[in-house]
């Protein structure tokens, strides 16, 4: 058996794989195949003529070592690659890849040659994986009228709280107006992002392996991010068709995939201009479009909801029969006086409607906290009103959960609840984000 390790500090691993009676013929960096199949490095020639004469290739699975160049590489030289990955990123790219179950940096050098003498297997289900309904909503737009309802938090709230039970989530920033993803978690926004995931769309090579690549995981939360464009001016980059088909290998790659759009539904462009031209709104409608579910942000006070009305008839035929789950944001007595929740519902039931209401409370504290270290409200202050309230709403509105029966169904008198629509509920105080008992 001839292997080559790509490996950073390897001693172990070689001598271990040595003393087991495999021949190591070639020992290189993680990065030296991905940079010897790109042709950027001097001693590329050693790297493939030892790709070319191994059996197997010990790789430490990352995004700057496993690229499908190097999978192409390896399959014409017919070289089987051996992944060892760090963390559950590395675990989802090598699965991506569709390579055999991954072993652990740490593995004991006997494991990884006993992998390598029994040759190809098949990877085993992640049993932490938690099961997705058929009928349940996978691509999930969050949208809201101009005047900064909170879509950004909502959607990374919403993420995280998807994300829990050991969840594959997908956060993808298609704001062609005012991206903000990448700047309110501290990400960079100079990478690829969803505009490249829009640009490999178009030329049919987005798969899941290209999706692992250009993503920037949030910790070790399960989410993955797709930030939006850097700049406002290359929103021509992000039109209809790429985002559609962006967003179709999204929904194959994750378990959901939540997309933050931005605020503008028109359409009167169209009169103006070519009609072969770009749209600045394409990625929001053709997201719209796409989506199973829409979360419509609206904020709870009166100049929100009087834009958020005046906006929802554009929305509902945008997007026809999609299902909409409205949330008020922001919810305090200041702004609206007496019985905030039940003037919102009475409101919005009036004048659009809206029967069924989920509130977020205002939780300035925790939002500030987040802001202040990068990190989402889930991740600092994890029993927070907020944290709570989207926690609820996602279980109420995204991933219900199967009928408990009667006796966990009732509640105890004087308890508020997040989702409004009948009589009793109105009477309920005004504590939206206080959690069920």
């Amino acid at each position: 058996m001839k292997a080559v390790v790509a490996v950073d500090d390897a001693e172990a691993i070689v001598a271990g794989l040595q003393r087991e009676g495999v021949d190591v013929i070639g020992r290189f960096a993680a990065s030296a195949p991905a940079a010897a199949a790109a042709e950027g490095m001097p001693e590329a020639e050693a790297v493939l003529r030892a790709l070319a004469d191994a059996d197997a290739i010990v790789l430490e699975v990352g995004r700057a070592s496993l690229s499908p160049t190097v999978v192409a590489l390896c399959d014409r030289a017919g070289t089987r690659i051996v992944p060892l990955v760090a963390d559950e990123a590395g675990e989802r790219l090598a699965a991506a890849c569709g390579l055999e179950a991954p072993l652990d940096v740490r593995t004991d050098p006997w494991r990884i040659a006993e992998a390598l003498v029994a040759g190809p297997s098949a990877a085993p289900a992640d049993a932490s994986s938690a099961e997705v309904s058929p009928t349940q909503p996978r691509v999930i737009a969050v949208w809201g009228p101009s005047g900064a309802p909170g879509r950004t938090t909502i959607a990374t709230e919403l993420a995280m709280e998807l994300a829990r039970g050991g969840r594959h989530v997908a956060l993808v920033d298609a704001d062609t107006h005012a991206p903000s993803i990448a700047l309110t978690l501290g990400l960079a926004d100079e990478g690829p992002g969803f505009a490249a995931a829009c640009r490999q769309a178009e030329l049919g090579g987005l798969d899941a392996r290209e999706l692992t690549r250009i993503a920037i995981p949030l910790g070790r939360t399960g989410v993955d991010v797709l930030p939006g464009i850097n700049r406002p001016s290359r929103w021509p980059e992000l039109s209809d068709r790429r985002v559609t088909t962006a967003l179709g290998a999204c929904r194959d790659w994750a378990d959901y995939t939540v997309v933050d759009v931005a605020s503008s539904l028109e359409r009167d462009e169209e009169i103006v201009s070519d009609l072969d031209g770009p749209r600045r709104n394409a990625a929001t409608i053709a997201a719209l479009r796409a989506a199973d579910l829409v979360v419509a942000v609206a904020a709870a006070d009166p100049l929100g909801v009087a834009r958020f009305l005046r906006a929802y008839a554009d929305l509902r035929a945008t997007v026809g029969a999609t299902r909409v789950a409205v949330v008020a944001n922001r919810l305090r007595p200041g702004a609206l006086g007496i019985d905030a929740r039940g003037q919102v519902r009475r409101t919005l039931d009036r004048f659009g409607g809206i029967e069924d209401v989920w509130f977020l409370p205002q939780d300035p504290r925790s939002a500030d906290a987040a802001l202040l270290s990068s990190q989402t409200i889930a991740e600092v202050a994890p029993k927070s009103p907020l944290t709570l309230a989207v926690r609820r709403f996602a279980g109420d509105a995204v991933v219900p959960a199967p009928d408990p029966g009667p006796a966990v169904k009732a509640r105890r008198p004087g308890r508020g609840i997040l989702r409004g629509g009948g009589r009793d509920d109105a009477r309920e105080p005004s504590r939206a984000g206080a959690p069920a008992a």
